[in-house]
């Protein structure tokens, strides 16, 4: 059974930062479950991650490249702290809610605006893609690794520009007339890399080929290399996937 972190060290350090940053908490949010994420008054989000998550470990820095264009606004950040104050976003609704297409077509407007070149000081996904096949194999979509492993050795990784790392329905969320994203994972890489987890998302739903078929094809319409994206679903959907409807979907895009 996956092993959730301990939140209440981090409701403390909440309560400590409440009180210099003049912040009057609200109740947790319920959906959160790997960090401590409260409203902040009517118009903020104060977020604290566990030591033990270093896949947002450069969130803060992501957040302030994008500086409020597709992605939620950073405010204020103490990072010995591990925290973060967002802007809130409302209404808040997320991809999920959305007609298939019209979910679809807003990922593809988001995707671009994330995608954009970035220094070094980000994590390069290539350093990591062995580690994380390595853990799959004791995990659900272990058989996929022999052919996730042939498909990286025969990419040449991007490390161009900033992903997202966890880009889908549940992270993009309605913000006035548009959507932004929320929670990411950065690293630099290539977009091709974010779209997988798009593709068997949203959480209430089960993945089907065509409505992926159609996904890659928006994707791609938009400039996506979709070989690449189909790659890459294999690649994550190995250490990422445990359902095996989802599994045999993944498996049948190459």
């Amino acid at each position: 059974m996956e092993q959730l972190p301990d939140l209440a060290p981090l409701a403390a350090v909440a309560k400590t930062l409440a009180g210099e940053w003049g912040l009057e908490l609200g109740m947790p949010f319920s959906a959160t479950r790997y960090s401590y994420v409260v409203p902040a008054g009517a118009d903020a989000v104060l977020k604290l991650r566990p030591a033990e998550d270093d896949e947002s470990e450069e969130e803060a820095d992501a957040l302030a490249l994008w500086d409020g264009d597709g992605a939620v606004r950073l405010l204020r950040r103490d990072d010995a702290r591990r925290a973060i104050l967002l802007e809130r976003v409302r209404p808040g609704s997320d991809l999920s809610t959305l007609p298939e297409d019209e979910a679809t077509a807003r990922a593809v407007e988001i995707g671009p605006r994330l995608w954009r070149p970035a220094g070094a000081s980000f994590r390069w996904i290539g350093d990591h893609v062995p580690r994380w096949l390595d853990n799959a194999e004791s995990e659900p979509g272990r058989a996929l690794v022999p052919l996730a492993r042939r498909l990286s050795a025969e990419l040449d990784v991007g490390r161009a520009v900033l992903v997202h790392g966890d880009f889908h329905h549940h992270n993009l969320l309605a913000a006035g007339s548009g959507y932004v994203a929320i929670d990411p994972k950065p690293m630099l890489g290539e977009p091709e890399f974010d779209v997988a987890p798009f593709l068997w998302n949203p959480l209430s739903s089960r993945m089907r080929l065509d409505v992926t078929e159609r996904r890659l094809a928006a994707f791609a319409a938009a400039g996506l290399d979709e070989g690449r994206m189909r790659a890459w679903a294999v690649i994550r959907g190995a250490y990422l996937q445990t359902d095996a409807c989802a599994l045999a979907v993944i498996r049948a895009l190459v």
